[in-house]
């Protein structure tokens, strides 16, 4: 009989291949502020010792994290060459999906008590029906 694969609750922006890349630009961009992919990768490459990155690889990654919400544009700069630059910053998703996957969920079980616990459980209930009456409307139409 074959074995269910059992979720492991990691967020998935931080599994595969890009995570280290995603790490790496969600702590810029939370501990530095807003930036433009150039300041990003120059960042990237002097303070997290990550040479080898490229900056179209970086481009890729910062425009998918974008579409995926956790980054969005809240301005524009001028740059020395004369064109204008997107200044990205983080999404409140974003700052959620690296603050649950740096909470021990056990833990958090452990220490809370039946008020909080009730709350934690209301929230994601409303949170989970709202998403099933997403995939409905979708469906229906």
């Amino acid at each position: 009989m074959p074995r269910c694969r059992q979720k492991n609750g990691k967020i998935s922006v931080f599994t595969g291949r890009k995570a280290r890349l995603n790490h790496a630009i969600f702590q810029i961009l939370a501990l530095e502020g807003p930036q433009t992919i150039y300041d990003l990768h120059r960042t990237l490459k002097i303070r997290r010792k990550q040479s080898q990155i490229r900056y179209s690889s970086l481009n890729k990654r910062v425009r998918f994290l974008e579409d995926s919400g956790y980054v969005k544009k809240i301005g524009a700069k001028k740059t020395r060459a004369g064109f204008e630059a997107t200044i990205y910053d983080l999404t409140a998703r974003a700052y959620l999906a690296t603050l649950l996957n740096n909470i021990n969920l056990n833990e958090l079980i452990k220490q809370a008590d039946d008020t909080t616990a009730t709350q934690i459980l209301a929230d994601i209930s409303l949170i989970n029906r709202d998403s099933q009456n997403k995939v409905r409307q979708k469906t229906n139409t």
